[in-house]
Parts: C-alpha cells; structure tokens; sequence
C-alpha cells in the first residue's frame, strides 16, 4: 500500500508538472508569435539607410526611420524628467512622512489614474498643453507620457521603499540621524534597485504609447529641431505607415515596429539588472 500511494503521488506530481509547462507554453505562445513574425518582417529592412535616411513620403523609394527614433527618445525623455522625480519625492511622502487616511486616500487616486485609457490622457493633454500653446509639439507629447508613467513610478517606488525593514531606520535614527538623512542616505539607496525597476518599466510603457500622441504630439516627416514643434515617433509612424498603399511604407513600419520592440526589450533588460541590484 505504502508502494501503491507513493506511486500514485508521483504520477500525479507529474501530470501536474506537465500541465504546468504545457499552459506556460500556451501563454507565452501569443507573445513568440507577434515577436518572430515582427523579426520575420522587419529585419529584412535593416541597413545604414534605416537608420540615417529621412522619412518619406508617398511614392517615394528607400528613406529610414533615423528622425522617429530621435523624436521617441526626446518625447520619452521629457516625460521621465516630468515624471520621474515627483513620482519618487511622492512616493517618499508616503511610505516616511504621511500618516492617516489621506495616504489611503493617495494611494487609491495612484491606481485609478493607472487605469485611465491612454486615449483619455491624450485629450486632457491636448486641452492643457496644445490649446494653451496654440501648437503641437514635443513638449505636449512628453506631458501626455508623464501623466501615464507618474502612476507606475509612484506605485513601484512606494512599495520598494516599504520593502525596507523598519528596523534600518531605527539603526539610523538610534546613532543620532535625522529623518531626512535616514530616508535620503539609508532608505533611499537601499531601495534604489527596485525604484529603478519602475522607472524602467514605466518608460517601456510610454515609449509604446500612440494615442497620447497623435494628440499631442502630431507627426513631421523632419528631423527634429525645436522641442516646440511637431515632430516624428516611432509609434505614430508604425500606426501611419500600416494603413497606406504603398508597399515601401509598410516596410518602413515593420522595420519601425521592430526597432520598437528592440527598444522596449532593453528596458526591460536593464530593468532586470537594476533589481539585482536591491539590498532589500
């Protein structure tokens, strides 16, 4: 008998083990199948031209993607220096400094305004920066991905800090530091690891984004010259380039949609070395 249950106990662990693989295997399938076909369909593209070329236009043969990469990194980077460091410094004020319902209170508006559609960030974008200004431009665009990354950046960065024990912060304060220079020294770069983790995480959102956008942000066909002015993502020319007729142009949006997914998969990488690098 004592045979008879081990054994049964055995096969079951392994059906389960099985079954477990074989619903890994159906969950990332989607996720293997979008990046080959991308790889399949844009790496044929690949070259000097890609990269350095201007943008064309309809009819027109060869051109690059060079000028939306640019304008990604510039949108992408004004909103990491819109939203990075009050993401942080909240995130601070509420796991050291605030107490009562009000963090509650915080914490619950950070989650619904993770939930909003980007579509909606886009219009209350257009009505706060481009209907003020009069103008399209980068800088609309990068505040249209602040107020999307802001809530990531507050999420991830108030559960890192909790993360660390108590029991640092009293070391601390117990050899005579203040509060500030506990949180500032002690906390803060204990936690660094997993903060940078959200941050990452919360540009790969944002350099993907297109609704905000086309809001906002508009598209140009130039290479960028003035943060105030429109100018070309990788988003937007993959969401243009997708519908049009002519076959150069799908390339292109192939070729910008890998160049997409490369960028968002390092970040994601660094992401991950980032938390190694957690104390706590």
């Amino acid at each position: 008998m004592e045979f008879s249950y081990a054994t049964r106990r055995t096969l079951i662990g392994t059906v389960l083990t099985v079954l477990a693989f074989l619903m890994l295997g159906i969950a990332i399938l989607p996720l293997g199948l979008v990046l080959g076909y991308v790889i399949f369909k844009g790496a044929s593209q690949f070259n000097l031209e890609l990269f350095t070329g201007q943008i064309p236009v309809a009819l027109q043969e060869g051109g690059g993607v060079g000028a939306a990469i640019v304008g990604t990194l510039i949108v992408v980077g004004i909103a990491s220096a819109l939203s990075i460091p009050f993401g942080i410094l909240a995130a601070v004020y509420l796991s050291e400094f605030s107490s009562g319902t009000i963090v509650k209170w915080i914490r619950f508006a950070t989650n619904v305004l993770s939930g909003v559609p980007s579509i909606i960030v886009g219009l209350f974008a257009y009505g706060v920066v481009v209907a003020t200004t009069n103008q399209f431009s980068a800088v609309a665009g990068g505040f249209a991905l602040a107020v999307l990354m802001l809530p990531i950046v507050v999420r991830t960065a108030d559960e890192a800090l909790q993360l660390v024990p108590q029991e640092v912060r009293w070391a601390s304060t117990g050899v005579g530091a203040s509060n500030f220079q506990t949180v500032l020294q002690v906390v803060l770069p204990s936690a660094m690891g997993a903060i940078l983790t959200g941050t990452t995480l919360a540009i790969a959102r944002a350099a993907g984004e297109t609704a905000p956008l086309i809001f906002t942000v508009l598209f140009s066909q130039f290479w960028p010259r003035s943060v105030w002015q429109p100018i070309p993502t990788l988003s937007v020319l993959v969401y243009n380039f997708a519908t049009v007729p002519y076959q150069n142009q799908q390339e292109l949006a192939w070729a910008a949609s890998l160049i997409l997914v490369l960028l968002v998969l390092i970040t994601s990488i660094l992401s991950r070395l980032a938390a190694l690098k957690s104390t706590y």
